[in-house]
């Protein structure tokens, strides 16, 4: 798992940028807007999401675009599946003990 993209996404406003863009591309000035933030924050805060590879943009005039790349969510996604196993595999074990439990205070009665 590339811990740049963790690192990125553990800062609250990079991770309402991220949340922002998932409902499309929007110009920094149009982040710093929704975020209550000056423009060069806004700018710093995307500066880290482009270097771990989280955001990407195109220009546009003298506007920079931002957008999601998708790469990083899916290497996220396959690093929690093994995580996600795991819980499954406790919760289905809680199940069948509490299932257990159920059937012997049933023939005790």
């Amino acid at each position: 798992m590339n811990t740049k993209i963790l690192s990125a996404l553990a800062e609250p406003s990079r991770l309402r940028i991220v949340q922002l863009l998932r409902d499309g591309s929007l110009t920094v000035g149009e982040i710093a807007d929704r975020l209550h933030i000056r423009q060069p924050q806004a700018s710093k805060h995307l500066r880290v999401l482009y270097e771990a590879g989280i955001v990407e943009f195109f220009a546009e005039t003298n506007r920079r675009i931002y957008k999601l790349r998708p790469e990083p969510f899916k290497e996220l996604d396959s690093w929690l599946d093994q995580y996600r196993k795991l819980w499954e595999e406790q919760f289905e074990n809680l199940e069948r003990y509490l299932q257990e439990l159920q059937k012997k205070k049933r023939s005790e009665t």
